[in-house]
């Protein structure tokens, strides 16, 4: 088995020197102030080991990764009834898209384009207040990071509801259709702040350690989902988690991912490890340009992909 901290290393350094960066998700105000210069990663084995190089303890919006942790929120509340309100098929259109909604009246393809997602954050609501909803996101993702120090940067949730008009739309076209149960403004009030949590690399890998554990966490002895329910979640991540670039990143990666425009990726190796990476340039697919480029070497060098080595 190659050396990982030598491999984490070499990938830092070699993103460091790289000349392409991308462009950073500029349609939301305070992330177009993010220095593109910076590179984080961070690789959580199931054996205990932790290797960080860059940037890992930087923190940054998480925006769409945090879209596993609301899934798998919105699963533990109403189980597979959620599936009557969302699809699990890739959308092959912009994250932000309405074209779909339209023809498939009102029913988002997956849960991790802006559409889906929203459904979800419709479903953590359960009737109450919004501020209980994100609180209780945010404490399940602390729980998950073991960190209570992880916070929603509210100037990003601010820059975001008061330029989402694009999401608003969303929402109120599958208000619309009767697949949104409370008001859209409660709704959007709890997705723009569970996209505004700020985490780094080291507690992104450690948050999302439980997808590569059979739905575990073996540091502590606790069972987040079940291995079914895990592996579902898994199969979403890498054939719905980078939008209409998510059979780009299967192919080139061949892990399951979920990517955030705030630059960040949370890629899972199946009874192995979870990886964090995050660089803020965008690539065309508004996925982290160094961050895909860096998981196709590490997963290369590890011989890492769920398709083989």
């Amino acid at each position: 088995m190659p050396d990982l901290t030598e491999a984490v290393s070499e990938i830092a350094d070699a993103m460091a020197r790289e000349q392409r960066r991308g462009t950073v998700a500029s349609y939301i105000p305070e992330l177009a102030k993010v220095d593109l210069d910076q590179f984080g990663i961070t690789v959580s084995t199931l054996d205990g080991d932790i290797c960080c190089a860059g940037d890992a303890d930087v923190p940054f919006s998480i925006q769409s990764v945090s879209k596993v942790f609301t899934l798998t929120l919105a699963l533990g509340s109403i189980g597979d009834a959620l599936w009557h309100r969302v699809g699990r098929e890739p959308s092959g259109n912009s994250f932000n898209s309405i074209v779909q909604l339209e023809h498939e009246k009102g029913l988002p393809r997956n849960p991790f384009i802006n559409a889906g997602a929203l459904v979800v954050s419709d479903v953590v609501l359960a009737g109450h207040p919004p501020r209980v909803a994100i609180g209780s996101i945010l404490r399940f993702i602390r729980w998950l990071a073991d960190d209570e120090d992880i916070a929603i940067d509210e100037t990003v949730a601010r820059s975001e509801a008061a330029t989402g008009f694009r999401n608003m739309a969303l929402a109120a076209y599958m208000k619309s259709f009767g697949n949104l149960v409370h008001p859209v403004e409660m709704t959007l009030g709890v997705y723009v702040h569970q996209c505004a949590v700020a985490m780094t690399c080291r507690q992104l890998a450690t948050a999302g350690h439980f997808l590569a554990d059979g739905g575990g966490r073996s540091s502590t002895g606790h069972r987040v989902v079940s291995p079914e329910r895990a592996r579902r979640i898994n199969a979403l991540m890498l054939t719905c988690g980078h939008y209409d670039g998510s059979g780009d990143f299967a192919f080139r990666v061949g892990l399951p991912g979920k990517s955030g425009v705030g630059g960040g990726i949370l890629a899972i190796v199946p009874g192995r490890a979870s990886v964090a990476v995050w660089s803020p340039g965008l690539n065309q697919h508004g996925n982290s340009l160094l961050g895909t480029l860096a998981l196709e070497r590490l997963a290369k060098a590890m011989g890492w992909s769920v398709f083989g080595p």
